[in-house]
């Protein structure tokens, strides 16, 4: 039933499209002031030393296998001891597949296919109780050198169709492990939700090609959100810029405080950023996950990739643009969460607060990292 009264975004329920994997978000900014009676966690008061003698991460250690670990001073990586994908493994042949479908099981509803690759760590840093937001911008510049060379050695690779470079971060994203790292996975394969970007990254470029050969739909979203927050601070869901990259606040943000680093200059890949370049990624990074931190005065959690082109021989690499995705799950403060359940899982997802809201309590967060807890440094 229509109102009477004017439409608000901060009031009345609507619907976003995200335009890199045209998909819904519903929109419902007046939940928010519902009194909360659900899960609350408990809030992390760990304080960790600077080494662990029991970490499997921390320089010199051995490992849950047995492997140890260099004495490192820098980044640092190594094979995934519990790797999800193999290089070697045999073929899924239609005898195995009958064994677990069916004799007579049709090809249109039971498909599968052997999948190869390999999985690496990289550890971050060799302090154990530091996270990325408060190393410093020369350490994090390192990190991107060191996604710089794992992506270009598994790009080379002609088995690795695909490489994701990744971070999950706390015990709220299933972090089983403090110590500051992130992983890669390479894969015979692209997968399902990079593969749905690229393929609206390539429609955008062929609808647009006529009037404009380098048409981006990224290009163009960071083009209309920077002229949307000169035309208003209000409706601005920039969190923070430099010269090369921008945080922000996807219109189409599904996660209450999801963000979003996006290259202000079409760029296919991490490989292709220049010194200044890494210097811009690093400070932005650094600035964004600051003010993570200083949101809820906790280390917030999130799970953090790289986007970009598959590898640098893919067929589609042209159209790919370098992004990075930050899905954090808190909601209102440390100890409450959002949860993808019911609607969310059997409709389509939603938020209890708009993209802009977010933006502004994120932009409103200082650069600088609140202080919190530590013990005595090797203790």
């Amino acid at each position: 039933m229509l109102s009477e009264e004017e439409f608000s975004f901060a009031d009345h329920s609507h619907r976003r499209f995200n335009p890199l994997t045209g998909s819904w978000v519903l929109c419902s900014p007046h939940r928010a002031k519902r009194p909360w009676l659900g899960q609350v966690e408990e809030a992390s008061s760990e304080q960790r030393p600077t080494y662990d003698p029991t970490c499997f991460l921390c320089p010199g250690n051995k490992r849950a296998t047995g492997a140890q670990n260099d004495c490192y001073t820098s980044t640092y990586v190594f094979p995934n001891d519990y790797a999800a994908v193999h290089a070697e493994q045999p073929d899924c042949s239609t005898e195995s597949l009958a064994l677990v479908a069916g004799e007579n099981a049709s090809s249109d509803l039971f498909r599968v296919e052997s999948t190869r690759g390999q999985c690496s760590v990289v550890c971050f840093s060799p302090r154990h109780d530091a996270t990325l937001p408060e190393l410093s911008l020369g350490e994090i510049s390192q990190i991107i050198r060191t996604w710089q060379s794992v992506y270009g050695n598994l790009s080379a690779d002609p088995s690795i169709a695909y490489i994701q470079l990744f971070e999950n971060k706390g015990a709220a994203m299933g972090c089983s492990n403090p110590h500051p790292h992130g992983q890669v996975w390479a894969l015979s394969a692209v997968p399902s939700e990079p593969a749905k970007e690229i393929e609206s990254l390539k429609a955008y470029h062929q609808a647009h090609a006529s009037t404009n050969p380098n048409a981006c739909l990224l290009c163009a979203y960071v083009r209309a959100e920077e002229e949307n927050a000169a035309a208003g601070e209000q409706s601005s869901r920039i969190v923070l810029q430099n010269e090369s990259f921008m945080a922000l606040v996807p219109f189409w943000a599904t996660w209450p405080f999801e963000t979003m680093i996006v290259a202000k200059r079409h760029v296919t890949s991490i490989a292709s950023l220049s010194e200044p370049r890494i210097a811009d990624l690093a400070e932005i990074t650094q600035g964004l996950t600051c003010r993570y931190d200083n949101l809820f005065q906790c280390s917030f959690p999130y799970s953090m990739g790289l986007h970009q082109a598959p590898t640098a021989a893919h067929p589609d690499a042209a159209y790919c643009h370098f992004h990075m995705h930050f899905y954090p799950p808190l909601l209102r403060s440390a100890t409450v969460r959002k949860f993808l359940v019911g609607f969310e899982m059997m409709a389509e997802p939603q938020r209890d607060l708009t993209a802009e809201q977010a933006a502004s309590r994120l932009r409103a967060q200082s650069s600088i990292h609140y202080k919190k807890p530590s013990l005595a440094n090797g203790t």
